[in-house]
């Protein structure tokens, strides 16, 4: 989870938010007068480029028998461009309310980890966090979340968007669960359109042949939007058939190999109703009538300041994950331009990737042409076949 500082936190401080509405549409009056007798000029209001910066929190306590992850980040500004900033040095504890405690293991990276334990699922946990600086921060104890298995993931192509659609389908024959939520991971396999059997020995002063093959790759994404559910209005608890991902065909993600794992949560009203304002404010802002930003800061508190605002909501639930591979060949092989003929000290000294030694008509040399076209790891992917790769 990535929190951008719009001027929601100023105005959380000021009340702010009361005034909007009543100044909402005589600044659309202006902004059009501007666009009409004028030029308009950039405005970055003060508490946007705000340097003070809050603390982040991202992850659960999963308690269905798998690693559980905590992820400490920092607030940015609307205009910052540079790499959230994580969090390290911290100490992150969970505490069962019968008085057991689990300790999270610091990666280095702003990831806390906690290997497979089991739990009492019957119990209340809170998570505790020790900041390097001495700060303290605590959840508020919260039930495990029984979450039903997956019971199918099913697809089928839109012609109208050119597109892949990739549904979930769940249900609880107790109706018990009644909210959701699902995140994902999509791993596909590409390749280039060029392949590369040369590479450059340095230390020999020579061109030989390439012993690893980085043709062909795999990448893992990870799901930025926020995706729920909820079957509180029905009489039944039954999600069928509800949209998680949308694969655009243009992007060759299916001409390969495509899998997707799915993961489902189920929620209390509470952490639902968390994570729906999260998704109005991260998702729905952009123009005059979406929702406007408001306080979604969760269940976790300084210990010493409540005033200090902190991002993020601890739960506890069972992980419920299910995959699928989609072998559906869409797409097109890509394509790239001619590459370029290069006499050794060209080939040797440049930056081309080499392919191979043409002999021939209208001259022999080596051909190179750029990584886009030769060397998948330029686009994000590893040439190490995943585990899980179903052939």
């Amino acid at each position: 989870m990535i929190v951008k500082k719009t001027n929601f936190i100023k105005e959380l401080k000021s009340g702010g938010f009361r005034k909007r509405r009543m100044g909402r549409w005589w600044s659309l009056g202006l902004a059009v007068g501007w666009a009409v007798n004028g030029c308009i000029e950039p405005f970055s209001p003060p508490e946007v480029s705000d340097p003070e910066t809050y603390l982040v929190v991202d992850g659960f306590l999963n308690v269905n028998g798998d690693t559980s992850t905590i992820l400490l980040s920092h607030t940015q500004a609307t205009n910052d461009d540079k790499a959230v900033e994580k969090e390290t040095g911290a100490s992150i504890v969970v505490d069962a309310e019968n008085g057991e405690s689990y300790a999270f293991q610091d990666m280095g990276d702003g990831s806390y980890k906690l290997p497979p334990s089991s739990f009492n699922q019957d119990t209340k946990y809170r998570l505790r966090i020790r900041r390097s600086d001495g700060r303290q921060y605590e959840s508020a104890y919260v039930v495990v979340s029984k979450t039903p298995p997956i019971d199918s993931i099913s697809h089928r192509v839109d012609p109208v968007r050119n597109a892949m659609l990739i549904y979930v389908n769940t249900h609880d024959a107790t109706n018990a669960t009644r909210f959701y939520r699902w995140s994902f991971e999509e791993t596909y396999e590409y390749r280039m359109p060029y392949y590369s059997s040369l590479t450059r020995d340095y230390k020999a002063g020579q061109i030989v042949s390439r012993k690893d093959n980085i043709n062909v790759c795999w990448r893992t994404l990870a799901s930025r939007d926020i995706k729920l559910g909820s079957t509180i209005k029905l009489s039944q608890d039954i999600i069928r058939e509800l949209p998680v991902n949308i694969v655009d065909i243009a992007s060759n993600k299916l001409y390969f190999g495509y899998t997707i794992l799915v993961k489902q949560y189920g929620l209390t009203r509470e952490a639902f109703e968390y994570w729906t304002d999260l998704a109005k404010t991260t998702q729905g802002t952009g123009s005059l009538f979406d929702p406007q930003p408001s306080q979604v800061t969760g269940n976790i508190r300084n210990v010493s300041d409540a005033k200090e605002l902190v991002f993020g909501y601890f739960s506890a639930a069972q992980e419920q994950k299910q995959r699928v591979f989609i072998r559906e060949r869409l797409g097109a092989y890509p394509r790239c331009q001619a590459p370029d003929t290069l006499d050794f000290n060209e080939a040797f000294n440049g930056a081309a990737v080499l392919l191979y030694f043409y002999q021939g008509l209208p001259k022999s040399g080596y051909l190179g042409t750029s990584e886009s076209c030769a060397d998948c790891r330029s686009q994000g992917g590893t040439t190490t076949k995943p585990s899980f790769w179903d052939e």
